[in-house]
C-alpha cells in the first residue's frame, strides 16, 4: 500500500482531466470509461486551480472540484461562496486522509479569495461536520394522490386571469435565468445558477453521457402577462389491469415567485389527463403545496432530509450580511478547529442592520462553526441545539435570545443539487 505521504494532492492540469473524470466516475459507482462527447461537455466545468486530484503515481485516485457561487442570506444579500462538488476517493485509497488534504487546500484558497462561506450537498451525513460544515437547509419531497386531493376535475385554467403555456427548451433558456434571479433574491438558501445549469437542464449538454429525453416545460403568466412561474416535469406510462390510467408526473424543478404562480402550476400538474400521482421534487419543508389542496393529506412526505450544508469562513461578514427582524445583542464564542475563522464576537442586531465585532466580554453562547452555520440561515434552533448538547449557554436564556434574532418566519430552501 502506498504511504499517504507519497500520494500527491494538487490541482490537476487540463491534460489530466480525462483521468480525473475516470476517477470521478469510479468514486460515484458509474462506468469508468467516459466518451468524447461527455468529456467535451464536462470540460465546461474545468477552471484552473479549482479541480484537485490525488495521484498515486500516474493514476488519479481522488477528486475534488469547487466553483464560484453566490448564496442568498436572510434578507436577500448575496454572499460569495465556495461551492464544493465532485468529491470522491477511490475504494482502493480510502482512510488515508486524502479528502482531508483536498478540503484543507480548497478551504484555505477560498478564505484567501475572500469567500464568506463554503457550500455543498452531502451524499452522506457524517462526513462534512469534521470540516466545519453544518446542515443549513432541509429538503422535502411530497407525493400527491391526485384523486384523493379533492380538486375540481373540471379545472381548465387559473382563476386569477393568468395563463399556463407549454414552452420548449429555448424558451426556458431565455426566460428562466431572469425568473430564477427573482426567486433567488427573495429566498434565503438559494444559490446562483450559471448558464451551464440551463444548458444541461434543456439538453444542450449532457454531463452523464445519457441520451437526452426532453421533459415537458410549462410557464405561468400573470393576468398582466408577466412570467411568474415555470416547471419542468416528466410523465411515465402506467395503466392498471382494468385499463385505468395510473400515470405519475415527476417534477424536475418548479419556480414560483408568487403564491399565485405556485398554486397555478401545482393545480395544472394535478389536472393533466391520466395523471393520478404527482411527485413534487425537492421542495422547502414548509412549502405551500399540501395546503393548496382541499385535502392536504393527499400530499404525503416521501423524502425529508438535510440538504444544503454551509461552512462559514468569515463570521463577521456572514452575520453582518443578513437581516434581523428584532433587536438584541449576543456574545458568541465560535470554535473552529481549522482556524479559518472563529473567536469571540459581539453581535448587535436590529431591523436597521447589524454589527459583529471582536470582544473580550464573557460569552453568552459557545458553539462550533458548524453549529453557527446551521443557525445562520434561520432554520435551526439554538434552544434545540442546546438540548442536544451541541451549543452551550454561558448565560441563562442566551439560546432563546439567539432564536429570537436568527430564526426566520419561513424556512430557508436551496432548490438546487450541485
Amino acid at each position: 500500500m502506498t504511504r499517504p505521504a507519497d500520494i500527491d494532492v494538487r490541482p490537476i492540469t487540463e491534460a489530466e482531466f480525462p483521468d480525473w473524470n475516470r476517477a470521478l466516475n469510479t468514486g460515484f459507482l458509474q462506468a469508468p470509461a467516459i466518451g468524447d462527447e461527455q468529456l467535451r461537455a464536462r470540460r465546461n466545468q474545468f477552471v484552473p486551480g479549482r479541480l484537485l486530484g490525488a495521484f498515486d503515481g500516474d493514476r488519479c485516485v481522488a477528486t475534488f472540484r469547487s466553483f464560484a457561487q453566490e448564496l442568498t442570506a436572510v434578507g436577500g444579500a448575496a454572499v460569495p461562496a465556495d461551492a464544493v462538488s465532485n468529491v470522491t476517493v477511490s475504494p482502493t485509497h480510502r482512510r488515508r486522509g486524502l479528502l482531508t488534504r483536498m478540503m484543507a487546500q480548497d478551504l484555505a484558497a477560498a478564505k484567501e479569495r475572500g469567500d464568506v462561506v463554503a457550500t455543498l450537498i452531502a451524499a452522506e451525513y457524517p462526513i462534512y461536520g469534521r470540516y466545519g460544515f453544518g446542515p443549513a437547509t432541509t429538503m422535502t419531497e411530497w407525493t400527491v394522490d391526485v384523486p384523493r386531493a379533492g380538486l375540481d376535475p373540471r379545472w381548465a385554467a387559473p382563476e386569477d386571469g393568468g395563463r399556463i403555456d407549454l414552452v420548449d427548451g429555448e424558451d426556458v433558456r431565455k426566460l428562466g435565468p431572469e425568473l430564477h434571479g427573482r426567486l433567488r433574491r427573495a429566498q434565503p438558501g438559494a444559490v446562483s445558477r450559471a448558464e451551464l445549469w440551463w444548458q444541461t437542464r434543456t439538453g444542450v449538454l449532457s454531463m452523464d453521457g445519457s441520451a437526452w429525453r426532453e421533459p415537458f416545460y410549462a410557464v405561468y403568466r400573470s393576468s398582466a402577462g408577466e412570467v411568474e412561474g415555470m416547471v419542468s416535469y416528466r410523465a411515465d406510462d402506467h395503466w392498471g389491469d382494468a385499463k385505468q390510467p395510473l400515470n405519475t408526473a415527476t417534477v424536475d424543478w418548479l419556480i414560483g415567485v408568487t403564491p399565485a404562480a405556485e398554486r397555478a402550476l401545482w393545480r395544472y400538474l394535478c389536472s393533466i389527463d391520466w395523471i393520478t400521482t404527482v411527485r413534487s421534487g425537492w421542495r422547502a419543508p414548509d412549502d405551500l403545496l399540501p395546503h393548496f389542496l382541499p385535502d392536504p393529506r393527499a400530499a404525503r412526505i416521501t423524502t425529508q432530509a438535510d440538504w444544503l450544508w454551509v461552512r462559514i469562513l468569515d463570521v463577521v461578514r456572514a452575520l453582518e450580511a443578513r437581516t434581523y427582524d428584532g433587536s438584541g445583542a449576543l456574545v458568541l464564542e465560535v470554535a473552529d478547529r481549522d482556524r479559518l475563522t472563529g473567536g469571540r464576537w459581539v453581535l448587535e442586531a436590529s431591523e436597521a442592520g447589524a454589527s459583529c465585532t471582536p470582544t473580550t466580554r464573557s460569552a453568552d453562547l459557545v458553539l462550533g462553526v458548524g453549529e453557527l452555520a446551521a443557525l445562520w440561515l434561520g432554520d435551526e434552533s439554538a434552544v434545540r441545539l442546546a438540548a442536544l448538547g451541541r451549543v452551550r449557554e454561558e448565560r441563562a436564556g442566551a439560546a432563546r435570545v439567539a432564536d429570537a434574532l436568527l430564526r426566520t418566519s419561513r424556512r430557508p430552501w436551496c432548490p438546487d443539487m450541485f
